[in-house]
């Protein structure tokens, strides 16, 4: 039996490309941290960037629109709804057509609206403008400059990414912090040598008619904490060193589409020092590489050709063309999650008032504004984006997700590659699994959404996937995605 061909999965079509500078002014409310002392940015360390991707099937088609950029979260998400809706009008688009994504960095200036009890937030309105400028321009930029284009997937691994949920090493088994069967339930958020992390890395490659490439889309999971409290600086994080040593090395523009990292981050973390950003940027990127340079030429297969007769009997195999998918199809859909029974906003900000200590009154203010999106109901209607992108699928929502999401999803469908991400579309909490509700952990305590919300997430999108590939994941795509 001739064993199978080795590809990838792909799409052709019309694909554009284009990116602006979004760094905000040193002087501007930057305060992510509840343990820091300093207020607002002293320095830049690297640029922010904002990039668009823009994907249709011919020309002439309204396109999937994709922004990547340098940010961290919105503070409330109501100041997404108005960000989106403006640039849907704008833009004429459909909102199942949009994903704008965050990378997640904790060292740019929060998304929010300038806030007079904040020293340097009067800077946030012209900044937040600037944002919003630049996705318009990019956008335009990249469908006007569209090019015939494959895009394909293939998987790699990374090892920069650890478990992040540590049993408390001050609760030995005879203090409180433990349960009586020893079992810890207190974690602190910080690197456990004892887990297991994820370290799927799938890289997208995106090439020209011509089989120049043009641009690298790196999907990995790993929130970028390195730098936090000590550190004075407007920083993309570890994703700024990853994009110049990429482009340093293939020429071509590099994306970071953030993974389902709600568990995850880098084993050193927590540190003012940008070089150690910068080497974990480095190690993502030569992962990348590794995994870009792995892959077959475009719009090829490699297929067994002959057995040759030599001092041994040799496999001969052999590249040939091979058409990509062409489809693209958007969902987009909401899933009711359960709300906890957290205080009305009113009375959060008469605590935060009221509160003399800085970090809990940081996270008095952030519970204050996900209560104020959220308003006073039982359930909120979680939003969820889906894209099938020729034999792939991308997908992800506003919220944080643990890793077993992403994990779960490619175990169910494991021929189709899965771009899975976070806080895309607006960021409100985490998505925790359920048994983590009966342990003392930071995401748990941080989410607004009760017990069960992952689980409902996972359904809702499993679902999503089966109706985009229409054959509940047995497609005949993807060998080696």
């Amino acid at each position: 039996m001739k064993p199978p061909a080795r590809k990838h999965a792909a799409f052709t079509g019309r694909i554009g490309i284009a990116r602006a500078d979004i760094t905000p002014p040193v002087g501007i409310y930057s305060r992510n941290w509840g343990a820091a002392k300093h207020d607002t940015a002293a320095s830049i360390h690297r640029p922010l960037t904002l990039n668009a991707l823009t994907i249709s099937e011919r020309v002439g088609d309204d396109p999937l629109v994709l922004i990547d950029a340098d940010l961290g979260w919105w503070r409330p998400l109501e100041l997404f709804r108005k960000f989106q809706q403006r640039l849907l009008n704008e833009l004429s688009m459909d909102s199942s057509r949009l994903i704008f994504a965050l990378t997640h960095t904790h060292a740019a200036a929060p998304l929010m609206e300038p806030d007079d009890e904040l020293p340097g937030s009067e800077l946030h309105g012209q900044w937040l403008e600037d944002v919003y400028q630049a996705t318009v321009s990019t956008t335009k930029q990249a469908m006007a400059e569209a090019f015939d284009a494959t895009l394909d997937w293939h998987t790699g691994r990374c090892g920069l990414a650890a478990n992040r949920d540590l049993p408390d090493p001050a609760a030995p088994d005879e203090m409180p912090g433990k349960s009586g069967n020893g079992k810890a339930t207190r974690l602190i958020c910080g690197f456990n040598p004892n887990a297991a992390a994820d370290d799927t890395l799938l890289l997208g490659r995106i090439t020209d008619a011509s089989g120049t490439l043009r641009a690298t889309l790196v999907n990995y999971a790993c929130h970028p904490t390195t730098l936090a409290w000590e550190n004075t600086s407007i920083s993309p994080d570890y994703i700024g060193a990853m994009r110049s040593t990429m482009e340093a090395a293939t020429g071509a523009a590099a994306y970071f589409l953030q993974g389902m990292s709600g568990d995850l981050a880098p084993r050193h973390q927590y540190v003012g020092d940008t070089d150690v950003a910068d080497r974990h940027g480095t190690q993502l990127a030569h992962a990348a590489l590794a995994t870009l340079f792995d892959m077959e030429p475009p719009n090829t297969e490699l297929t067994f050709a002959e057995t040759v007769e030599s001092g041994a009997p040799l496999a001969a195999w052999r590249h040939r063309e091979s058409a990509a998918a062409g489809s693209l199809k958007a969902i987009a859909t909401t899933v009711d999650v359960p709300l906890k029974n957290w205080p009305s906003a009113a009375e959060l900000e008469q605590q935060r008032s009221d509160c003399k200590d800085r970090a809990l009154q940081e996270r008095l203010r952030r519970k204050r504004d996900i209560r104020r999106s959220l308003g006073d109901g039982a359930t909120f209607a979680h939003p969820i984006s889906a894209w099938r992108i020729g034999d792939a699928v991308l997908l992800g929502s506003c919220s944080e997700a643990y890793s077993q999401l992403q994990k779960d999803l490619r175990r169910q469908f494991p021929k189709v590659p899965l771009a899975c991400m976070n806080l895309i579309n607006g960021s409100i909490g985490y998505l925790p699994p359920e048994e983590l509700y009966d342990v003392d952990v930071y995401p748990v305590w941080q989410t607004p959404f009760d017990r069960g919300g992952l689980e409902l997430i996972r359904a809702a999108m499993v679902n999503a996937i089966a109706e985009l590939i229409g054959d509940g994941g047995h497609a005949d795509t993807a060998q080696s995605a």
